[in-house]
């Protein structure tokens, strides 16, 4: 039995106790209900574990929890393990914290073995403080049953532009986005932006049955589950990708030069990238030609490398590693 753990910390009231309750259920009835990536996160792989036909409990009682019966934590910040105080070792990860600095005593607190990244370039910001011993790899799956093109729709929008900056918005949207949107104005190109944050999952699938390729514009991802989520719709992205982690923390966290990706999971079937608006410039017609001419298979990479069932197959690995 496996015992699988997504804790968040408790909603805090904003006015009068009680009222964040309120706010959620107003913004669920006004907006739709938001599932966050975290989220994704652990509702993919109970749904991987149940094609698996895998037994899994979900936020079992700790002191119930039996000798040798794997524990998989995945959840937000601190809380995620609170109360915790077995001896079974324990795989963490993907949103315990942000970077490692923020809580380096993790595997000293608690008999965490295992802790997770999606990709390779945010989990080598976490060996130097946890080892390599302790810090692996494990993709997220992607729900291509959900996320599956419809035979025979007409795509009559030739871009859909995600847009979403975590930094520095209004300079990237002066410098980035607008230059890009004049460019398709220019080129005589259709399009529709979508901004992250501030739309419904509905919302997003339906823009991407209508449109032939995406713009990604994001400054790098662990693992970028929208992105991933057009692809499976084989839908190609044409992702700015400009090279290096950016979060103005990371002087403070000592780690001012990092290499990083939008993109940790693509290859030359699912588009192609472009590192700034220069680039764009010179590339994007020669880009939308290959999606007429049918060069990219974005679904093919998905289903070789991101499905839910690959997904939960990579964790059961992990478990056996730690539960031999």
């Amino acid at each position: 039995m496996i015992h699988l753990y997504y804790q968040k910390p408790p909603l805090r009231f904003k006015y009068i106790p009680g009222d964040r309750y309120i706010f959620r259920v107003l913004r669920n009835l006004v907006k739709g209900k938001k599932i966050s990536g975290l989220d994704k996160v652990f509702i993919n792989l109970c749904k991987g574990f149940d094609e698996l036909s895998v037994d899994y409990t979900v936020n079992f009682p700790y002191h119930k929890i039996k000798p040798g019966e794997p524990v998989i934590t995945l959840g937000l910040g601190q809380f995620a393990l609170k109360g915790y105080k077995q001896p079974n070792p324990v795989i963490a990860g993907i949103g315990l914290m942000t970077h490692p600095c923020q809580w380096p005593t993790l595997p000293q607190e608690y008999p965490v073995t295992k802790y997770l990244q999606h990709s390779k370039w945010t989990m080598d910001i976490y060996v130097p403080y946890f080892g390599n011993e302790t810090c692996d790899l494990w993709p997220s799956g992607i729900d291509t049953g959900h996320w599956s093109p419809v035979e025979n729709v007409e795509k009559k929008i030739d871009f859909l532009v995600y847009s979403k900056f975590l930094f520095d918005k209004e300079k990237n949207g002066a410098e980035l986005k607008r230059p890009i949107l004049n460019k398709l104005d220019k080129l005589g190109y259709s399009y529709r932006e979508i901004v992250y944050g501030s739309y419904i999952e509905t919302e997003y699938h339906d823009l991407l049955q209508q449109c032939k390729a995406m713009i990604f514009l994001c400054e790098h991802e662990s693992q970028g589950f929208a992105c991933c989520e057009a692809m499976a719709m084989n839908v190609p992205v044409f992702a700015w990708d400009q090279g290096f982690w950016l979060d103005p923390n990371r002087f403070e966290w000592n780690n001012p030069v990092v290499p990083a990706t939008s993109v940790p999971f693509f290859d030359e079937r699912c588009g192609m990238t472009f590192k700034n608006f220069e680039v764009f410039e010179e590339t994007v017609t020669s880009f939308y030609n290959k999606v007429k001419n049918g060069d990219f298979a974005p679904r093919d990479y998905v289903l070789q490398n991101l499905t839910l069932k690959k997904s939960a197959e990579r964790m059961l690995e992990i478990v056996n590693s730690v539960y031999k």
